[in-house]
């Protein structure tokens, strides 16, 4: 194997260290997300973080509104 971790020992510790989110977005929208998490210079997991992050802050009465 030559000192590689394995993929199965990576998920292991992803899935003991994090905790995982899944978000479905309109066909394109993706597209659109990286578009603008790259013009940031960051990844999208890092945008969309800073945006859920930057909202909280804010308080937003929104944000408290459950949605499907």
């Amino acid at each position: 194997m030559g000192g590689k971790t394995s993929a199965a020992a990576k998920n292991r510790y992803n899935n003991k260290t994090y905790d995982h989110i899944t978000i479905i977005v309109p066909k394109g929208e993706k597209a659109v997300i990286k578009a603008a998490a790259d013009s940031l210079g960051l990844s999208v997991t890092q945008y969309i973080r800073a945006a859920i992050f930057d909202k909280m802050q804010k308080k937003d009465p929104d944000a408290e509104t459950s949605e499907p």
